[in-house]
């Protein structure tokens, strides 16, 4: 087996090893059973501080491995994804809880994501720039050097290989943190797919911890990049510690996207978009649908149609049966969930479908008669819940959607392509989409949020992953040395 427990149980990967951790071992759970699937090995920081140094003198020599090997190895190891998609997709379903569409989904943009990133090493990498001098004068970008990668659980493959891909091929170390609670498909997976498509030892480090590693993968003086993609509030810790420590930080935070149904719509399509904005992955996703709001010609019968889809949509384990929706990752995140549904309906709003769960299976949920005050309209929710809001015009509609503090993903339904653009020029976020929903991701394409969404687009996209994995260094050259007077 690709995936070989023999290989990875009580282990982490360091110095190119599959080795035990510092912290020992720890269970790997199943979402939709509770029944264990492996053991994994748990980092401490003294690890990090060793996996650093290892990562640190690997990279020189990756660095300096010409740009056709480099792109060879990203090659290789987007074949992988394909070669053997059939039992990384059943982790992916058994560990984190996926359906079968959304684990497919994954290895897809993961394969593109390494084809992608192999075009980097021989892309230009710097300019010419004019002189006062008798001196050639250029501006280069070179390799950033150990790059600390941390990764959330809810989509474990995509979120650590868009960092991952291009910081390895543009000449960088990594150092991977998965979630513990998805550390072989977040993990484990990335570590044998880059170990078999020839990475050299050591340029890529897996090490499933805990904060304390977290912080540890932060501050050690080896990095120097950290890219961190998660909740907002873990994104303003790693933000500080990345600002006091003079490391640059690449934060993707939390969202509450909207998606803005206008008078003119067509109501049957616009709920079909509405539906997997908010309940595909059991809306475990930043750029899920959390805000529909709603002309008040088309509100009621959108909130029937709505709610009539969620009854509708069946709820169980992926690994065994036809399912829309499969469980949440863990028991305190469903607990959250209910906590803003429930609070929801104690401010006022009207629970039109849902509301209930079965151990970590959490009913597709719609909440009508949301405003602005409610909780979740105010909140990210990051679970399987449509709150409906009215508005009545152009400028309300603006004024709801921009009444939050993300400003990641935001939808807009409407015939009229250029009115919805012109709405979207007036409310702040990261992406629009022009009759489409929330929820979408491409390899090629800038990926990135506003305000409290993260600090900017820098995933996908060559220009992007250039910049945020490289530095940039000014050379000159003369023929010989200048005369000074002194």
């Amino acid at each position: 087996m690709f995936l070989d427990d023999k290989l990875w149980t009580g282990n982490i990967f360091i110095g190119g090893e599959w080795r035990p951790g510092r912290g020992g071992a720890y269970d790997v759970t199943e979402p939709a059973t509770g029944a264990v699937l492996g053991r994994i090995g748990r980092a401490t920081p003294e690890d990090v501080t060793e996996a650093a140094r290892s990562a640190a003198e690997a990279q020189r020599a990756w660095a300096a491995t010409d740009h056709p090997r480099r792109a060879a190895v990203l090659r290789r190891a987007a074949r992988l994804w394909t070669e053997h998609a059939d039992e990384i997709s059943g982790w992916n379903v058994r560990e984190v809880g996926a359906i079968g569409p959304m684990a497919g989904f994954a290895l897809h943009v993961a394969e593109q994501e390494c084809y992608e990133a192999a075009s980097l090493p021989a892309r230009p990498y710097g300019e010419l720039l004019p002189s006062e001098e008798p001196r050639l004068s250029m501006a280069r970008r070179v390799p950033a050097g150990v790059v600390t990668v941390i990764a959330p659980f809810n989509v474990p493959i995509i979120l650590a290989v868009r960092s991952v891909a291009p910081a390895l091929a543009l000449g960088n170390a990594v150092l991977l943190k998965p979630d513990p609670r998805t550390a072989v498909t977040g993990g484990v997976t990335l570590a044998r797919v880059f170990e078999e498509a020839g990475l050299p030892p050591g340029v890529l480090q897996m090490l499933p911890g805990g904060a304390d590693v977290g912080e540890a993968m932060v501050t050690d003086p080896m990095v120097r990049v950290v890219s961190f993609t998660g909740s907002t509030a873990a994104g303003r810790r790693v933000g500080a510690l990345a600002g006091e420590h003079l490391k640059r930080a690449h934060l993707e935070l939390g969202g509450n996207s909207a998606l803005i149904v206008l008078d003119d719509a067509d109501v049957e399509k616009a709920v079909a978009a509405a539906s997997f904005g908010s309940w595909f992955h059991q809306g475990q996703i930043c750029m899920t649908t959390g805000r529909h709001l709603v002309h008040e010609r088309l509100y009621d019968d959108f909130v029937e149609r709505l709610a009539a889809r969620a009854a509708a949509l069946p709820v169980g384990d992926p690994a065994r049966e036809q399912v829309a929706l499969g469980p949440v990752i863990d028991a305190g995140q469903r607990d959250k969930i209910h906590g803003v549904v429930t609070r929801s309906a104690d401010a006022g709003a009207r629970v039109a479908a849902g509301g209930e769960y079965r151990d970590l299976f959490y009913s597709p949920t719609v909440l009508a008669d949301v405003s602005a005050g409610t909780p979740a309209f105010r909140e990210e929710i990051f679970g399987p819940v449509a709150p409906v809001v009215r508005f009545s015009d152009a400028d309300e509609a603006v004024r709801l959607a921009t009444a939050s503090e993300y400003g990641l993903s935001l939808g807009i339904v409407t015939p009229d392509v250029m009115r919805g653009l012109a709405l979207a020029d007036r409310i702040p976020s990261g992406i629009v989409h022009i009759n489409d929903q929330t929820v979408s991701d491409e390899a090629n394409s800038p990926f990135g949020g506003v305000a409290a969404s993260g600090t900017g687009s820098r995933f996908g996209g060559a220009a992007a992953n250039v910049e945020a994995f490289t530095e940039t260094r000014w050379v000159t050259v003369r023929k010989e040395l200048p005369g000074y007077p002194f």
